[in-house]
């Protein structure tokens, strides 16, 4: 499950002002400074099951779709 996108709330009220003010204020989520919902995959947006390591920054299901296009190979 991926986490939601506040900008898109941000787009459809973006003509009221006042809304747009009080969303910011209470809608819009912190800064993170560590933890899991820190890492991203950068193909579809999921949490968890993630692979930092070599830089890749993709969820374990992304990195069995493209690991043959990054250059893995499979071993018996």
């Amino acid at each position: 499950m991926t986490t939601s996108d506040p900008n898109k709330v941000l787009n459809q009220i973006k003509g009221k002002p006042a809304k747009s003010i009080k969303f910011q204020k209470h809608n819009l989520p912190k800064k993170r400074a560590h933890g899991k919902a820190l890492k991203k995959c950068r193909l579809c947006g999921r949490n968890g099951a993630h692979i930092n390591k070599y830089g890749l920054d993709l969820c374990r299901q992304c990195f069995r779709d493209g690991a043959s296009k990054l250059g893995f190979k499979k071993y018996n």
